[in-house]
């Protein structure tokens, strides 16, 4: 079993969602008491998928976050680099056109998706600022980014209470539910390091995104940045 370090080796992490994938979705839902599903919702409405609208969903996994979007009649295409991961969607879901692709080096062309989103998948990547650039890139002018990502909550009494779950509750729960938990180890601590609100803002705003802001979810567990392509 592999348990990825905080330098995000891509081999490492690539191989260590492998080893979750056939109960990632299951172990998700337990750990979050049920809140993943409220926030893909949510995820779901700022994105705001149109019929024949093309959608890049990027780190999606099992293909489950790609779902709503298809429901809207718009061509989602789900991409992530574990294929163990891909295998699981591709079983479950084998009309969806799954790809393998790096977030650092995206597997298409310019000017291509009208929406590019990404869900509790950024701080998995090695490079964050390249991968803000090539979703930019991968993105037609006009075009919108969301991104979903667990963040900190906004107030400190709950922060200390967060932070005490990730690094105490969290991993026994993991033992019990997941066949890695070793890996939900790794992912407590990367929630931890992982930038601010407003510091995740001013990347993507160094990535070329105009327009951008956030909204959080659940008190700042999980924060929504937009941000647009100018035209």
């Amino acid at each position: 079993m592999t348990r990825a370090s905080l330098d995000k080796q891509p081999h490492e992490v690539a191989s260590m969602f492998d080893d979750v994938a056939e109960r990632y979705d299951l172990t998700n839902d337990l750990l979050s008491l049920g809140q993943d599903r409220a926030w893909r919702k949510e995820v779901a409405k700022a994105v705001d998928a149109r019929p024949a609208q093309k959608i890049l969903d990027l780190a999606a996994g099992t293909a489950t976050s790609s779902l709503p979007f298809a429901r809207t009649g718009a061509y989602v295409v789900p991409c992530d680099f574990s294929l163990g991961m891909l295998r699981v969607g591709k079983r479950n879901h084998p009309w969806l056109p799954l790809t393998a692709g790096d977030a650092t080096k995206l597997p298409f062309k310019d000017d291509t998706f009208d929406a590019v989103t990404i869900s509790f998948g950024l701080r998995n990547v090695q490079d964050t600022d390249t991968a803000l650039r090539e979703l930019y890139r991968v993105t037609r002018p006009g075009g919108r980014v969301v991104i979903c990502e667990f963040s900190h909550p906004t107030w400190a009494p709950f922060r200390t209470v967060y932070t005490e779950y990730l690094m105490r509750a969290l991993p026994p729960v993991a033992r019990a539910a997941s066949s890695n938990p070793d890996a939900y180890v790794y992912l407590a601590e990367s929630i931890r390091a992982w930038p601010t609100q407003p510091e995740l803002a001013q990347r993507l705003i160094g990535a070329g995104w105009s327009k951008v802001a956030w909204r959080n979810l659940t008190g700042g567990i999980v924060a929504l940045h937009r941000g647009y392509k100018q035209a």
